[in-house]
């Protein structure tokens, strides 16, 4: 089995928000070996390096199991209105670092808009004042897809592998959304 470089250990520990005595619990090796391995000042033996590993991947598998969708997404969902321009599409982007949003009528999602969509115009000719004033329906994408907020997460991954975003529902309305982003902070 290979595993990443030792260095990587207490980043992968905090990731999963665990103490060096917790790791120590699960990993059985003493809490002083963790901290002096994490601080560089022992190598720690094969068989030490791949108990504390794989405690770290126990773990981080253990959390993921079991997971739906409401348990990932992001619960405030930011979009823009149908009717609205571009330019405010892409100043909601860079404000709030995201590359794509959902696109609502009300709150009826009807649509998507990216900033490789709005590259896209811009590559085939449209000049960027043109673009700016441009309202977001003439733009858009296809909606994402919407699931329940009881999908395991299994279904919701396989789903990111062709689609942006996933859009999280209950009763119909959405409650939430979900990138890659959001399923990556789990490992």
């Amino acid at each position: 089995m290979k595993f990443p470089d030792t260095s990587e250990i207490k980043q992968l520990r905090k990731s999963l928000d665990l103490t060096q005595s917790e790791l120590a619990l699960l990993s059985n090796v003493s809490q002083s070996t963790i901290a002096k391995i994490e601080r560089g000042i022992i190598s720690g033996s094969y068989e030490i390096i791949v108990r504390i590993f794989d405690a770290l991947y126990e773990e981080m598998n253990k959390r993921r199991q079991g997971k739906v969708a409401k348990d990932v997404a992001s619960k405030n969902v930011v979009g823009i209105n149908v009717g609205e321009k571009v330019r405010k599409a892409s100043e909601i982007m860079r404000e709030k670092g995201f590359s794509q949003l959902p696109v609502f009528d009300g709150d009826r999602p009807i649509g998507s808009i990216s900033e490789f969509g709005i590259l896209r115009f811009l590559r085939e000719g449209a000049s960027m004042k043109d673009l700016a004033e441009r309202s977001v329906e003439t733009i858009m994408d296809e909606s994402f897809p919407i699931v329940n907020e009881e999908t395991p997460l299994e279904i919701v991954t396989s789903i990111l592998s062709f689609s942006k975003a996933v859009l999280v529902a209950k009763k119909g309305k959405v409650t939430g959304i979900i990138t890659s982003s959001d399923v990556l902070k789990l490992i």
